[in-house]
């Protein structure tokens, strides 16, 4: 008897067995639909807030998300309503499915669910029906699958991307930002319990439709979520009055420009982060179409706003609005190629700082001149004599600058610009001419922000992102000197708003015929750039920079900060001193070809241009020829020996790195080589 006994529970098991065994091998073979669920791209700022997105290819909202960026009361709460035994069960709940079974025998229709979530997830992935035994019978089989190839967690990040929640709406965030606005890291109780409540019924409960049915869903969620401890009484009662959503939200979509922009520069990647500041990008955003909207229904503006410290873009706006309308709202106005006026002024005094041809505290003058057949009139068509450069920087005055700029070469003021990043278009092409430092080439309002930004960080140029950079250390400009000389100088202009000067430096630029106005500025941390005009390139009587443009740049960096950081107090070689102190060269500028004697001109004997020297603690032996007697050495634009009769010197220069070495003799004549000291 007991042998008997025995036999037959040795055969059970061994049935047991094989039907295990059975069911495994039946699992195993199960072909899986594709796992990798595409989810539509996403540009966001430096938070990790989103600021534009897309759908995926059939239209459908589907963004990006996983249970480490959810609220951990949605997650509870889904796995309480849901799928109690979600963290033990095999895929199929067997206690759930034989209650549902039962229930349904004993009312006659279907009282509640046997689906366990990952048997819900087996559904959404190849959109098997629910209403016949052999759809049941292949979720089943796929949810078993799934559990022997994906963990838990891996599960659980598949339903929250793909369950539906009514409409072209799929998956938890789009849902959230759909329905509330924000994403699922942070929701309110009544939030996170209709969003469980939605996938069961997503037609039916979209709170759009019906609220009573969104209602019931929700507090059936919270009375669960009661019942399993999640929430208190008290906050349950509360999110039961909270209101419902009545239509869907829009998604966000800021920096459209930029957003597109970066998408088409890189269609497979899904994600982009960005540096903008979400916040500040919403505000300049107002500002724009306030900006333009008494201005007719053509004007257009720009704005570019960056951390001049690191680059990094903090907001980007392409036009007023984002439209194919009269201001042809969809041109990003950033990138647009546009005479800049006289906003390339700043690094033409700052070139000729460094290079000894002057001082803000040196005479010029500012009278009819003729180079060949080019005479620059300025822009009011007066003239007004004997100035400090100070002051035809601060009065933007066409006469002087052209004067330094045929002095040093237009070439080099081209250099420049290559250094600082900007692209500059010249007009067919051809070799610049003294016209490009007036405005005559294209510019774009990112690259001209950019340019400015290299004064602001002590002229070091560092191409503007709005990518992050890293620690990039940028290209030397101009000396610090000749950085912090100009913008003392534009710090020194009555800013737009009637208030104290000294706390912005900034320039603003009108273009011929009044079809591109300008302001660009910075602080002790931000600069910033406007553009405005008409995208077509077409005139806008009466548009000034200075009337136009130069409020919006204040008002945008006070969006930035009510309180603008404070400028930089001038690098110690900085030389204060009035006109009459000045060393005798550069008491007054003197253009070439003032003097006519042969061989009057200056040259650097030694060292040789392009040498790499290595001082080893000792001065700089140099040594002039030819000009005229005493003789002022710069060294980036700072006197080292001044007005010295001998033609040899011997320069003390404290660091090391590339430096302009340049020899001003008593006629104003100047020569200058580029060096490379070693430490």
């Amino acid at each position: 008897m007991i042998a008997r006994a025995v036999l037959a529970l040795a055969a059970g098991l061994w049935l047991a067995a094989a039907a295990r065994d059975g069911v495994d091998g039946w699992v195993a073979a199960t072909d899986l639909p594709p796992l990798t669920i595409v989810t539509g791209a996403e540009v966001v700022a430096r938070d990790g807030r989103l600021l534009r997105a897309w759908t995926v290819a059939d239209g459908r909202w589907r963004l990006a998300t996983d249970a480490g960026r959810v609220d951990p009361l949605f997650l509870s709460m889904l796995v309480a309503y849901e799928d109690r035994r979600f963290a033990s069960h095999p895929g199929v709940d067997a206690r759930a499915m034989l209650r549902a079974l039962a229930q349904a025998a004993w009312h006659g229709r279907v009282v509640s669910g046997g689906s366990t979530i990952t048997m819900q997830v087996a559904r959404l992935l190849e959109d098997s029906g629910t209403g016949k035994l052999t759809g049941k019978l292949r979720q089943i089989r796929v949810a078993l699958a799934l559990e022997h190839r994906l963990t838990k967690g891996q599960i659980l990040d598949l339903y929250l991307r793909l369950a539906p929640y009514g409409g072209n709406l799929e998956g938890l965030r789009a849902a959230s930002l759909s329905w509330f606005g924000r994403e699922p890291g942070r929701l309110t109780p009544a939030q996170a319990a209709l969003l469980v409540s939605l996938p069961q019924s997503p037609e039916a409960r979209r709170p759009d439709r019906s609220q009573q049915a969104a209602a019931q869903g929700r507090d059936r969620v919270l009375a669960r979520a009661l019942a399993a401890g999640l929430i208190s009484a008290e906050t349950a009662a509360t999110a039961r009055t909270e209101p419902l959503p009545t239509a869907r939200r829009d998604f966000p979509r800021l920096a459209p420009h930029l957003t597109d922009r970066l998408r088409l520069s890189d269609p497979a990647q899904p994600h982009h982060a960005t540096t903008i500041d979400a916040d500040l990008q919403a505000r300049l955003e107002q500002l724009a179409a306030e900006a333009v909207t008494r201005h007719g229904d053509r004007l257009q503006v720009a704005l570019v706003v960056a951390d001049h410290a690191s680059g990094e873009i903090r907001a980007s706006v392409g036009s007023a609005a984002y439209e194919n309308d009269a201001r042809q709202g969809f041109v990003d106005m950033t990138q647009a190629l546009r005479s800049p006026g006289s906003t390339l002024k700043p690094l033409v005094y700052a070139l000729a700082f460094d290079q000894g041809l002057a001082h803000p505290e040196t005479l010029i003058e500012d009278r009819p001149l003729a180079f060949g057949r080019y005479q620059p009139q300025n822009f009011d068509r007066q003239f007004r004599g004997t100035v400090r450069v100070r002051e035809a920087l601060q009065l933007s005055l066409n006469i002087p600058v052209v004067t330094l700029t045929e002095a040093m070469g237009p070439e080099r003021l081209m250099q420049g610009l290559r250094r600082a990043g900007v692209q500059a278009v010249l007009p067919g092409g051809g070799p610049p001419g003294l016209a490009v430092s007036l405005g005559g080439l294209g510019v774009s309002l990112e690259h001209l922000t950019g340019l400015y930004a290299a004064l602001a960080r002590g002229g070091v140029a560092r191409p503007l992102s709005p990518l992050p950079q890293g620690g990039a250390e940028g290209e030397r400009l101009v000396s610090q000197v000749a950085a912090w000389q100009v913008g003392h100088i534009l710090a020194a202009l009555q800013p737009p708003d009637g208030s104290a000067p000294g706390r912005i430096a900034w320039k603003t630029g009108t273009s011929y015929g009044h079809r591109d106005a300008w302001a660009v500025g910075w602080d002790g941390r931000h600069v910033a750039g406007v553009w405005l005009g008409r995208a077509d390139g077409t005139p806008v009587p009466g548009a000034f920079g200075g009337d136009l443009a130069a409020p919006i740049l204040f008002a945008a960096l006070a969006r930035v900060s009510p309180m603008a950081a404070p400028l930089p107090p001038p690098p110690a070689a900085t030389l204060q001193v009035d006109n009459a102190r000045l060393p005798l060269p550069l008491q007054r500028f003197r253009p070439r070809g003032a003097i006519t004697a042969p061989g009057a001109l200056p040259e650097i004997a030694f060292p040789p241009d392009g040498a790499q020297v290595a001082l080893d603690g000792a001065p700089l032996l140099a040594r002039v020829r030819g000009g005229t007697p005493p003789f002022t050495w710069l060294a980036d634009g700072h006197p080292l020996d001044i007005a010295t009769p001998a033609r040899e010197s011997h320069l003390p220069l404290p660091r090391s790195g590339p430096l302009t070495l340049s020899v001003i003799d008593a006629n104003g004549q100047a020569a200058r080589v580029t060096l490379t000291l070693a430490p």
